[in-house]
This record gives C-alpha cells, sequence and structure tokens, in this order.
C-alpha cells in the first residue's frame, strides 16, 4: 500500500465488533509464500517492502487495539512482515490451531497479549467464552517456549515457561465432593533446563548479579528446577553467595538425571568459562531485595517459575509510583516544593509505571518472540465506536506508542548488524513524538498525520 492510500481503520473496528473480519483483512492484505514449520495449510498474510535488505517480522493479529494498533503502525512504516489472524473468534474457529501456526513462524515475531475473558459465537447461534481463555498457555506449549526475559531499570526477570505451580490442563483439573481443589502441574523439565541456563548466561554476559527466586524448601516443583541450577553451576565459574543448605541436586538426583538424559549432548559446551555472582533465595525473599536493587540501581537478573515471575514483575511494574509519591511525602515534610518525577530522572531512575515494560519469549527451536499486554484496549475501542474518544473531556484517546516502540525492538532483534534501519527506526519514533506531543490526537486522525510525516522504508 502507497504512502497515500488509507486503510479504512473505523471499517475494520466496526467489522470486528459485529461482521466478518476475515474476509475484511482479505482485502487488505496478501497471502504469503512463507508457512509456519509444519503446517503447510495455516493462513500468513504479508505486506510492506520485501526488498531483500531486512529479515521482516511477523504479527499476530489478536483484538481490539492490539489489532488496530498493528494495523496502522505496519501501514505507516511499510517495513516488511507477515501477519497471522489470531482474533478470539478466529482462535475458537480454529479451535486454537492458529495460536500454532503463529508460534512457528521462522522468524522474529510480535505477539499481542488477547482478551481472556471475550465471547465468541460457538456457530450454533450461542455465546461462548473463547476456547482457551487469552491462548497464552496453549501459544507457549505449542511454539516450544521455555521462558520470558522482562527488563525493567536495572532488574531483568528471567521468569521460565511454562512452569506452572497451577494446572494448564482442564481435563485434569476437578473439585471432588470434599471441595477439595485438585489440579495437575503441568511443567516440561527440558524447558526448566533452557531457562535456567538462559538466566546464567545473562548473568555471565552482563556483570549483574543473579537472584534465585524459587522454593526448594516446599514445593517439590521447585525442588527440581533448582536441582537443575544446581547442575549447571557445576564445572563453571560462578561465585554462589547465599546458598540453599541442601544441595537440591542431589536431593533429587534420580529425578533430575531423567531430565539430563533428554538434553543436547553439548548443553553444557562453553559454561565452563562462565562467572559471576548468583544469591539463592527462597522466592519471597526477592520481593524485597528487588526494591532495594531498584533503589541502590543494582543491575540484577532473576530466574523465577511463572507464577512467581508474573508477581515480581507486577512489583517492578508498579513500584515506582510509590516510591515517587513517598519523596513526595518527605519533600512536603521537611518544607520543599519539587517536582518529584524530574527529581527521580536527575537522580538517573529510568522506571515509570510499568507500562513500558518490553517481554521476549525465548523459544527452544527459532527466534524469539516480543510480546506486549494492552490493558484497557477494549474499553478504549469502544470509545472510538461511540464517536467519542475524549470521553466528554474526561478520557485520552489511545496513544498507539507502544506499537512502535515493540516494532522497533523486534525489527532490531532481527536485524541486529542494519544500523541503517536502527537510524531510520530511531528516526520513526522521533517523528511519532513530535506528532502526537503533549495534545494528543484521536486515534484516526492521528493515523492520518502519521502517514503524512513518516516516510515509508525503502521509499
Amino acid at each position: 500500500m502507497s504512502k497515500n492510500e488509507m486503510i479504512d481503520l473505523l471499517r475494520i473496528a466496526k467489522t470486528e465488533a459485529n461482521g466478518d473480519l476475515f474476509s475484511e483483512l482479505s482485502n487488505v492484505f496478501i497471502e504469503s509464500e512463507i508457512k509456519p514449520d509444519g503446517y503447510p495449510e495455516a493462513i500468513v498474510w504479508q505486506g510492506g517492502n520485501h526488498d531483500g535488505k531486512i529479515n521482516p517480522v511477523a504479527h499476530s493479529l489478536t483484538d481490539a487495539y492490539a489489532l488496530l494498533g498493528t494495523i496502522a503502525a505496519i501501514d505507516i512504516l511499510g517495513l516488511p512482515f507477515y501477519a497471522v489472524p489470531m482474533w478470539s473468534q478466529y482462535r475458537h474457529d480454529t479451535s486454537l490451531e492458529s495460536l500454532a501456526w503463529f508460534g512457528n513462524m521462522p522468524c522474529t515475531s510480535i505477539k499481542w497479549s488477547t482478551a481472556g475473558d471475550a465471547y465468541v459465537n460457538d456457530g450454533n447461534g450461542n455465546r461462548v467464552v473463547v476456547m482457551g481463555k487469552s491462548g497464552n498457555a496453549p501459544l507457549r506449549t505449542q511454539a516450544g517456549v521455555f521462558c520470558n526475559v522482562r527488563p525493567y531499570g536495572p532488574i531483568t526477570v528471567v521468569r521460565s515457561m511454562p512452569c506452572l505451580p497451577y494446572s494448564q490442563n482442564k481435563s485434569k483439573f476437578g473439585v471432588n465432593d470434599e471441595g477439595i481443589v485438585h489440579s495437575e502441574m503441568n511443567t516440561p523439565g527440558i524447558q526448566m533446563a533452557y531457562a535456567n541456563r538462559l538466566f546464567l548466561k545473562l548473568v555471565n554476559d552482563s556483570g549483574s548479579i543473579g537472584r534465585v527466586a524459587t522454593k526448594p524448601t516446599q514445593a517439590m516443583e521447585d525442588g527440581i528446577n533448582a536441582g537443575l541450577h544446581s547442575w549447571l553451576l557445576k564445572d563453571t565459574k560462578f561465585e554462589v553467595g547465599r546458598k540453599y543448605a541442601v544441595d537440591p541436586y542431589e536431593e533429587h538426583k534420580e529425578r533430575i538425571d531423567k531430565i539430563i538424559k533428554l538434553l543436547p549432548s553439548n548443553f553444557k559446551d562453553g559454561m565452563e568459562n562462565w562467572s559471576g555472582r548468583i544469591e539463592q533465595h527462597i522466592a519471597d525473599t526477592n520481593y524485597g531485595l528487588l526494591i532495594w536493587d531498584l533503589i541502590e540501581k543494582q543491575n540484577t537478573i532473576v530466574l523465577s517459575t511463572d507464577l512467581d515471575g508474573d508477581r515480581l514483575t507486577d512489583l517492578l511494574a508498579d513500584i515506582s509510583d510509590p516510591l515517587r509519591a513517598f519523596g513526595d511525602k518527605v519533600a512536603k515534610h521537611i518544607g520543599k516544593d519539587i517536582d518529584m518525577r524530574e527529581v527521580w530522572s536527575d537522580m538517573g531512575y529510568t522506571t515509570g509505571n510499568g507500562r513500558d515494560m518490553t517481554s521476549v519469549m525465548h523459544r527452544m527451536d527459532g527466534p524469539p518472540i516480543h510480546e506486549q499486554t494492552l490493558g484497557s484496549a477494549d474499553a478504549m475501542l469502544l470509545r472510538l465506536l461511540d464517536g467519542d474518544e475524549w470521553v466528554g473531556g474526561s478520557k485520552q484517546p489511545y496513544d498507539p506508542r507502544i506499537h512502535f516502540v515493540l516494532i522497533r525492538d523486534a525489527y532490531i532483534d532481527a536485524n541486529p548488524d542494519n544500523n541503517e534501519l536502527h537510524k531510520w527506526l530511531d528516526k520513526s519514533l522521533e517523528t511519532f513524538d513530535k506528532v502526537y506531543g503533549d495534545n494528543r490526537p484521536g486515534f484516526l486522525d492521528g493515523y492520518k498525520a502519521l502517514k503524512n510525516a513518516i516516510d515509508p522504508w525503502g521509499s
């Protein structure tokens, strides 16, 4: 699509709300010759300028502004891309197979977290909750995801996936006649080992302190996880400060050796030269430690289970606002009238309110998947459809900057040595910030302004 051609984004939004979105988007994109590994019948679209100079990125077309914002951004930028239909109705209609299509695309990808409680049509005129809820768990399983990495300020959380201390297997989940909840854990040990190895590599490469956030003293699953960690540390140059009282590898040796036998024979090659400082804490301790790390600007890598990793990243996202608010109280108490946000920045702190926290899922095979969540995208899209994005002056329109930030990260990841592309992406983001400035335009007006202001790739 040329710079002057405009996509009818409002029509797409209305169609998603009540219409045949698949047919609508089939008229916007062309079918791609690229298919995900093992899925020759998959539906994959493509667009942008496939000039052979840069590696394309795959987008998931999910729901609400995750869908609409992506379509607008990829049209404005003109970068070569692939796109996989994955909105809630389509996920349901394909019995979640579209998740496997996206999860097995042979390129760096961008995944937007989707509506977990969406209602869809079941094909018989009934409204039902979408199959697989948000689809995140089955996507990770089908894509071979073993962890995600979430950097924020000085702290990076390596969240082992699907390392789940709660059930993801519906057929094995139930409540008995006595009201006892039963669930079966679903934690592939091989993926645990990959997450542990990536954690140690990040500590080695970055020089950060490594903190282990498991609870081997109480959770059998965490005993296995900590035991794999202990096995990986053997014959390396890592220095361990705080240690678990009992070596979890020796405690669970028979079970852990079964996992080790399934790993590639060269799994530990090169690790004999890895070094750094590791602190082994139980999961709970890390909540307080990370607040101190944030305050003291201590560069830290944390290894956690999926559940604790989620809690730790929530903590990082939420803690800066209370710290700034407390700083305000202290300043007022001593009679100072200051702007705490400016002071925060002047003191060298970079964390905001968590909305700018990035997340990268690593697969055992294939390039990583960059992921992001849009909290209130559904409600914001309803304002656009209602014709008042400002809700009588009480709200701001949707800010699509996160799409451009995520696209920038993914294309740099896929094209690490292309300095021309890196400069162009930086310039495009600068142009975006000028267009949006202090007075945020409505979504459709912003789309038109960005189309006029940004020269697409290769133009």
